[in-house]
């Protein structure tokens, strides 16, 4: 699975770097973390999945978003962001962001999405549609479009 990073913070990248050295059907393409670098790289490049952060140097990720989920090659789009507000997780589900999830609290789950994409992959299916419970039960992924419900 070919992988494009856009994100502004070195840690992160880094970290993810990290994940993806040990992760067996991962091919870390590109990184960027202006908007127009990344939409440029990712027409040109064509990953399989796009990791995105919705706040970026320059502009944002959610730009970014609406021009690589035009036509129907779009990759797949996990949203990880330090901004896991309601609003900005329905603006990004309406652009056709396929995960999303807080980098604070939910870093862990990008290797299981990670395994289950490149089952999926192995298997013939460039499926999106993965379930995986978060740590209340409650559905996250594709599936996951409602706000965070209060606790």
């Amino acid at each position: 699975m070919r992988v494009f990073i856009v994100d502004d913070s070195a840690i992160v990248c880094e970290r993810l770097g990290t994940m993806f050295s040990e992760l067996k059907g991962i091919e870390l393409i590109g990184q960027a973390q202006h908007p127009v670098d990344a939409t440029e790289s990712i027409r040109k490049l064509k990953p399989d999945l796009v990791i995105l952060d919705i706040r970026l140097r320059g502009g944002s990720g959610i730009d970014v978003l609406q021009v690589i989920k035009q036509g129907n090659a779009a990759p797949i789009v996990m949203i990880l962001t330090n901004f896991p507000y309601p609003q900005y997780r329905k603006k990004c589900v309406d652009a056709g962001a396929d995960f999303f999830f807080d980098k604070s609290t939910e870093f862990d789950k990008v290797p299981e999405v990670l395994k289950k994409l490149i089952d999926n992959s192995l298997s013939g299916h460039r499926g999106k549609d993965i379930r995986l419970l978060n740590s209340r039960g409650q559905q996250i992924g594709l599936s996951q479009t409602k706000a965070k419900q209060p606790r």
